[in-house]
């Protein structure tokens, strides 16, 4: 029997509906040529549904969702609508509804991307990032006092529990020894000055570490990492830290591989419903020109393909960027293709059905 995925596609705003594209036009493409089907379900969702109807996320939406194998998310954000409003209501809500409680970041430098790191070679840009995503201050506990006056007081407290903490750096030794190349695993925190959670971060790191002792283990302030991310990129394997120091390095590690038309992510429910996305944002003032680099969507689109499970497929997909990046497109690292966004597109779809990497 044909196996079947049921994929949820939510195009977003801005160019996001443009690299989405290009991503199901590859997932149909290895879907083909590996003998699997994959049915998506569009969601209109984003600035302009939410300027017309004053819906950001109904809650059948999200029932619907929830039937999914996996959501394939293009970009949110409308200038028309206040910052915070669209990242809240669909991003964020998404995450914790589904406790996607991993945000999972590979870091590859691949031949014909350019770095800004002098010297450096994609040997030495191959890492992965993750990131405890449900919880630290992005949970927005916490308050305001006195608002606008002089005596302002605004409080945004970070909240970590055992629970949270431990399923992801137990992820993240898994993920370390499945990937196993150095199997190194650093945790990055700030010990020296955040000695309440970092501590509770420390100690359970420790603990699970005597059930990996295949894994070497070390640990790195947040600072320090981002030091040496651009002297000694070749340090790291796999890093684990929170929610807010995630979300910073991850940025910077898109940048030495090539940028955001490049970088690609995946929220992870590993016992359940994870979403996938590039990084990038939706680039409103470039919709309709065809100009974006689809590669980072490509590239969501072979992490949703491994973790499901379909990695003959994933690895096809990879092939084929390697393949565009390598012998294509020029100066991806400067925000240059030559291509359109379809046409870039077309050469990965074509090098895959023929496999000529």
């Amino acid at each position: 029997m044909t196996k079947e995925y049921s994929i949820a596609v939510i195009p977003g705003d801005g160019t996001g509906p443009e690299v989405i594209s290009e991503g199901i036009k590859i997932l149909e493409t290895v879907a083909d040529k590996c003998g699997f089907v994959i049915n998506f379900a569009h969601y209109n969702l984003g600035g302009e549904h939410y300027r017309a109807t004053g819906e950001i996320l109904p809650d059948k939406v999200l029932e619907s969702l929830a039937l999914s194998d996996a959501i394939y998310l293009g970009a949110i954000g409308h200038p028309d609508v206040k910052p915070g409003i669209l990242e809240k209501g669909i991003l964020l809500k998404l995450r914790f509804h589904f406790d996607q409680y991993i945000n999972l970041r590979p870091v590859k430098l691949y031949v014909g991307v350019n770095t800004p790191l002098k010297n450096k070679l994609p040997e030495d840009i191959d890492f992965v990032v993750i990131r405890e995503n449900t919880e630290g201050l992005y949970v927005g506990a916490g308050g305001c006092l006195k608002r606008g006056t002089p005596d302002e007081v605004a409080i945004q407290e970070s909240i970590n529990t055992r629970k949270g903490v431990e399923r992801c750096i137990r992820y993240a030794f898994e993920y370390c020894r499945k990937r196993n190349q150095a199997k190194k695993l650093t945790l990055c925190g700030k010990t020296n000055v955040l000695t309440f959670a970092f501590d509770l971060w420390e100690r359970t790191f420790n603990e699970v570490a005597k059930e990996y002792p295949d894994i070497k283990t070390d640990y790195a302030h947040v600072d320090a990492v981002c030091m040496w991310m651009i002297k000694n990129p070749e340090w790291f394997d796999v890093i684990v830290t929170d929610n807010m120091f995630g979300d910073i390095i991850t940025d910077l590690a898109a940048m030495i591989q090539g940028g955001m038309g490049i970088a690609a992510g995946g929220n992870i429910n590993p016992g359940g419903v994870s979403m996938f996305e590039p990084i990038g944002g939706s680039a409103p003032k470039y919709t309709g020109k065809q100009v974006i680099n689809p590669i980072a969507a490509v590239f969501a689109a072979q992490i949703m393909l491994e973790t499901i499970g379909e990695n003959k497929a994933a690895a096809l997909i990879e092939k084929g960027v390697a393949k565009v990046l390598r012998d294509d497109l020029k100066d991806v690292g400067a925000g240059r293709m030559g291509y359109t966004t379809k046409e870039v597109g077309d050469l990965i779809k074509g090098y895959i059905e023929t496999e000529q990497f």
